[in-house]
């Protein structure tokens, strides 16, 4: 998309990429590199087709003008000519020539008469079969006239012959003579053709019938080409405004630029313009949304793609590594509007699959857990040893023995408490693990009475465990830095529950006594990078982003809202068919 001369479309920010580096991205401003040939402009390639159009309409108008003069002349001289030959033929001295009483040769005075009236070319007096006998050109007797096809029937005929080789107009009149009247003993005799007048008039040559119409084609041609000239310029001037002023050439050049860029990088690019079309659509889109072939050109309302699909290509506002979860792939989004002259014209959606990040994201989070748990009864454990090592040292044996069956009696409570709600062994130790570590940040974690959830399979367990360790861990920093927690006496406290519903939906809600969280800030925490935690150091805001993209992905669903402190829902299906698995890093 372009905004002006050599200018991208300008879009709010430009989306991280994830492909090659030599490929420019989609709002960068593209260098031209001058061409090594000097191509036409388009005004001149329209001026051009323009002249030739109007060549060819001169050329067409030249051939209906010469055959509109050939018609004229044809019927103009034709008529002249046919009342020469008629009057000829009406001469009493020729009937008798041609009868055979008279010299036929004394009747060339006649021909040369009317010849020289009419200005024909050559006129003839020929036999009814057409042998001339008597020509204005002596060259031409004893020879034979081409006759019109109504010679034999004795017809008047005006129209085209070939006389010595040249096309001509002729009139063709028959001479009747040797009539005899009836008197008393003999029988009358009608007359009858003794022969026939052919009168010619050669076509004037080309170049004198195109002289007669020179005005009328310069006029069209000078016409045409300045109306050519304008044209051309007001067309190109348009065609160059909605191309923002792109040559043909180059137009060509950024179509395959565009194809280069759209296979080349592994991001998913879409383009949707104001009215919901999909004006472009990468590969690697189209595999990660499951579009069909051909969506480019199509509206998304007549695509089988899924609401959250839609809605998201359709947004108008932009959106920063935003989560979308399209059958078992976790991708991350980035939508930036596109405007032109100051007006949108549209919006482009980057998407980057994060499925095998997000599987290295949820296991070093697990284990990041079991570090901190395992430092956290090391730390115990030590501080419990000193104890028991002074206890020895002062012989105070009853005290080592009431403090050891303290211990012992806290971990069983712990254990049995847990143990009792929870069946499934590894949801079970997160939460004895958890546990330690909360208290060891003087946070109390407690287990609601009406906790129950049995053994899960393994794939739901593990994200079970994920969500909760992911709010755990949330809630215990929150009440720490609240100032609820971490002093003598603090009533820190985070409080679990964990329901598997009818449906076979779990429920994990995790609340605490800590600041809660601010309600304009309720949907941007879980946004990757976004936390409420002071120092923002590097690395945080990424757990609840975590939760929110472990519950989208099993069609399921996070949300918080504020009670004593903050409290989180996560809700997390149990799909009636099995969830693709998480590829591995």
């Amino acid at each position: 998309m372009w905004s002006r001369r050599g200018e991208r479309a300008r879009t709010g920010s430009t989306p991280p990429s994830s492909g090659p580096s030599p490929a420019p991205s989609p709002g960068a401003t593209t260098e031209r590199e001058p061409s090594s040939r000097r191509h036409l402009s388009l005004a001149g390639q329209f001026l051009i087709l323009q002249l030739v159009v109007l060549l060819l309409v001169v050329l067409v108008t030249s051939v209906v003008s010469v055959r509109q003069s050939d018609a004229d002349f044809r019927d103009t001289r034709g008529a002249r000519l046919r009342a020469a030959a008629d009057s000829l033929a009406n001469t009493p001295a020729v009937q008798l020539g041609l009868l055979g009483t008279d010299d036929a040769r004394s009747l060339a005075f006649y021909t040369q008469q009317r010849q020289n009236d009419v200005g024909a070319s050559t006129v003839y007096l020929t036999s009814p079969d057409g042998t001339a006998f008597v020509a204005t050109d002596p060259t031409r007797e004893g020879e034979q006239v081409q006759l019109g096809p109504d010679a034999a029937q004795g017809r008047t005929w005006t129209g085209d012959i070939v006389d010595r080789g040249n096309r001509v107009i002729a009139a063709q009149v028959p001479v009747y003579a040797g009539a005899r009247a009836a008197t008393p003993g003999r029988a009358g005799r009608p007359p009858r053709v003794v022969g026939l007048v052919v009168v010619t008039e050669d076509y004037p040559p080309i170049t004198e019938r195109l002289r007669q119409t020179t005005a009328d084609l310069l006029v069209v041609l000078l016409s045409g080409l300045a109306l050519g000239l304008a044209g051309s310029w007001l067309l190109a001037r348009l065609i160059k405004r909605r191309t923002r002023g792109l040559e043909p050439a180059e137009i060509s050049a950024l179509a395959d630029q565009r194809e280069a860029l759209l296979t080349s990088i592994r991001e998913g690019v879409v383009a949707v313009n104001v009215d919901g079309v999909v004006t472009v659509v990468s590969d690697s889109a189209r595999e990660l949304l499951g579009l069909p072939p051909g969506t480019q050109g199509r509206a998304l309302a007549d695509l089988p793609v899924s609401d959250a699909v839609r809605d998201l290509l359709l947004a108008p506002d932009d959106l920063r590594d935003g989560v979308l979860v399209v059958a078992g792939r976790v991708l991350v989004t980035n939508r930036n509007q596109v405007t032109a002259g100051g007006r949108r014209i549209g919006t482009i959606t980057t998407l980057r699959d994060r499925t095998e990040l997000l599987a290295m994201q949820s296991e070093l989070t697990a284990r990041e857990s079991v570090t901190e748990t395992l430092r956290a009864q090391t730390h115990e454990f030590s501080n419990q040893l000193h104890t028991i090592s002074g206890l020895l040292q002062l012989e105070e044996y009853d005290e080592l023995q009431g403090f050891l069956g303290t211990l012992n009696r806290r971990r069983a409570e712990i254990t049995d408490h847990v143990l009792a709600r929870v069946d499934d062994p590894a949801v079970s130790a997160l939460l004895i693990a958890k546990t330690t570590l909360a208290a060891e940040r003087r946070v109390e974690l407690l287990l609601r009475d009406d906790t129950s959830l049995p053994r899960l399979d393994p794939e739901l367990s593990a994200d079970v465990g994920t969500v909760l360790g992911n709010l755990v861990d949330n809630a215990v920093d929150a009440v720490v830095a609240g100032g609820a927690g971490g002093g003598a006496g603090g009533a820190g406290r985070v409080d679990v529950r964990l329901v598997r519903e009818d449906d076979g939906t779990v429920v994990v809600q995790v609340a605490d006594t800590g600041p809660g969280v601010p309600e304009d800030r309720r949907e941007a925490v879980f946004r990757r990078g976004v936390t409420t935690k002071p120092g923002d150091a590097s690395g945080r805001g990424v757990g609840l982003a975590l939760v929110q993209v472990v519950c989208e992905r099993r069609g399921g669903s996070v949300s918080v809202h504020n009670a004593e402190g903050a409290v989180f829902t996560a809700r997390l299906p149990a799909p009636t068919e099995p969830i693709p698995p998480t590829p591995g890093p």
